[in-house]
């Protein structure tokens, strides 16, 4: 289980494609590291690059383009719209998989130990790597920017954790440390007014606005002389407004910072309504970096209830909602597989490139019959179930739309939203059968000469045949699953579909047979008697109610037609 973590720092150019490709070049060259993203802003002068991988891999790729990026920019001669206060402004680490938020801390705390010794520049550490909990928060560490690093530094408060406490006027200072994912998101606004977006940028932040006296118009403050504060509406939001020359608008910018409180469709309907509110409208919206999957996918259900239609549609249709509710694609064309985490990752994987649900119908159907004995019947049978659930989601997705039903449009999308679910793991498990095949294969190929190799054979071949016997009883299940959501949509569902209902409910039961045959011959290679038998007679029990429940729903389709 190898542990991942995510590096997105911000470089203060992004304005010169020669200079910002220095350091790209710089982050692809380090073995292990995958370039995910390079988004620069020409407006803001600076670019902000996704790179992922094991945290040793990073980490040095991430130190590589700090070097670089202290070679290529000067930062004496920089300016742009956003907060900045070095040539590699921030450089945070971000845990991903198999790793915790304290071992990303450390790693970043060697980035910073490094940077500020070999390159001698100054060094904060922020949030989950912060060394003292008023230098959790960026926006603290960076107040007065480049331009006041020379009096900053020399405030013993001040001092850099890593690194010399005196002004590099080239390279500035650098902020490094361990956060939970952000998203940076930007909402457009139809004004050129700085000071409105802002107005729009206060009620919506955590932190809100500062409350003004409205005798003197002067600050208003507490018992401890910090400011009183009217709060802002979302929960985990840093938002100003700036002005963007580039596109001729002004905008909202925002780091959502913690995603579950404030999810991503809720920050834009809050600027959306604040924005009404003060007279101006939202015109869009754009997203700086990536974002996760089920970020976009309950947008992309947010907006379809809102428009009370069905939520059970595939991921892509869910993707194209988010998008264009949010006008993510205002700006620049919105590309899944480009801004998408999970889908980026995807793209260099030979394994997903190969996998049978990624090939044409006719692929599918030439490697089913060609020599090979994979994908056999067990991947046939995931694939036969995952049409037929996705033929009662097909008509409880036409029912939730049918004139003159609209009362009952949640009941449909629930059920479509069950199907879609039991369609994407049947999916999953086309891939899943073959693979288990394909181990066995390895295991009965593994050295068999002295006595500790035959051992370790054997138990690969047992271990592998158990998972070749745990994947079609994992289709069975699902199939089974997939039977009450037909009956239902056969009995109630869109009149004019109650056929493809039934078909679904054939396709069902093929499943379940199939994959039961694949259950029984795999079992009689267990050593594991007692095991084999359970599994059979539990597969063996599934067929015969496969059985009753499709001639039961043929019978109604039937009395219905």
């Amino acid at each position: 289980m190898k542990q991942l973590i995510e590096c997105v720092p911000n470089f203060s150019e992004g304005r010169d494609p020669a200079v910002i490709k220095q350091i790209t070049d710089i982050i692809e060259s380090v073995e292990g590291v995958t370039l995910l993203d390079v988004d620069p802003g020409k407006a803001t002068n600076r670019t902000v690059v996704t790179f992922v991988g094991e945290p040793a891999a990073v980490v040095e790729a991430a130190f590589q383009a700090i070097r670089k990026a202290c070679e290529v920019i000067d930062m004496s001669k920089h300016s742009g719209e956003h907060p900045r206060m070095g040539a590699t402004d921030v450089c945070p680490l971000i845990p991903i998989a198999h790793i915790s938020m304290q071992e990303t801390a450390e790693w970043a705390r060697r980035l910073g130990e490094r940077v500020g010794r070999e390159l001698e520049l100054p060094i904060y550490l922020y949030e989950a790597a912060a060394s003292r909990p008023e230098r959790k928060n960026l926006a603290v560490i960076r107040a007065g920017e480049y331009e006041g690093l020379p009096e900053k530094l020399a405030l013993p408060e001040w001092k850099p954790d890593f690194g010399p406490a005196r002004f590099h006027a080239k390279s500035g200072a650098t902020v490094i440390g361990a956060r939970d994912f952000l998203i940076a998101y930007n909402v457009n606004l139809n004004t050129t007014s700085v000071r409105r977006a802002n107005s729009v940028a206060f009620d919506v932040r955590e932190k809100g606005r500062v409350l003004n006296d409205p005798a003197t118009g002067k600050p208003m403050k507490d018992a401890t002389g910090e400011p009183l504060r009217q709060p802002g509406l979302l929960q985990g939001v840093k938002a100003i407004g700036w002005y963007i020359e580039e596109y001729g608008i002004a905008q909202i910018s925002m780091n959502i910072t913690d995603i579950a409180a404030t999810p991503l469709h809720m920050a834009f309907e809050a600027c959306c309504k604040s924005a009404d509110q003060r007279g101006m409208r939202v015109s869009g919206s754009e997203l700086v970096g990536l974002v996760p999957l089920n970020v976009m996918l309950e947008a992309g259900k947010y907006f379809l209830r809102k428009q009370q239609r069905s939520v059970g549609v595939s991921d892509s249709e869910l993707i194209k909602i988010a998008v264009k509710s949010m006008g993510l694609d205002e700006l620049a064309p919105f590309d899944p597989q480009q801004k998408i985490i999970e889908y980026n990752l995807e793209k260099g994987n030979p394994a997903v490139q190969k996998a049978l649900i990624n090939k044409t119908l006719r692929g599918f159907s030439d490697e089913t019959a060609s020599e090979s004995p994979a994908p056999g019947g067990g991947s046939v049978s995931a694939y036969v179930g995952a049409l037929g659930v996705s033929l009662a989601t097909m008509v409880a997705n036409l029912s939730s739309h049918k004139r003159g039903w609209d009362e009952r449009w949640e009941v449909f999308s629930n059920a479509a939203e069950r199907g879609q679910h039991l369609k994407n793991a049947l999916l999953r498990s086309v891939d899943e059968d073959t693979d288990a095949f394909n181990e066995i294969m390895m295991a009965f190929g593994l050295p068999n000469s002295t006595p500790e190799e035959k051992a370790a054979r054997k138990a690969a071949i047992q271990a592998a045949t158990k998972k070749a016997i745990e994947v079609p009883l994992k289709v069975m299940r699902l199939s089974m699953d997939s039977f009450p959501l037909i009956r239902q949509m056969v009995e109630t569902g869109n009149p004019n579909s109650v056929t493809d209902a039934g078909v679904g409910a054939l396709c069902a039961r093929a499943a379940v047979y199939g994959a039961f045959l694949n259950v029984k011959v795999n079992a009689t290679g267990l050593d594991d008697k007692n095991y084999a038998a359970q599994v059979v007679a539990e597969a063996e029990k599934m067929a015969l109610a496969a059985d009753v429940e499709e001639r039961a729903i043929v019978a109604l389709v039937h009395e219905k037609i």
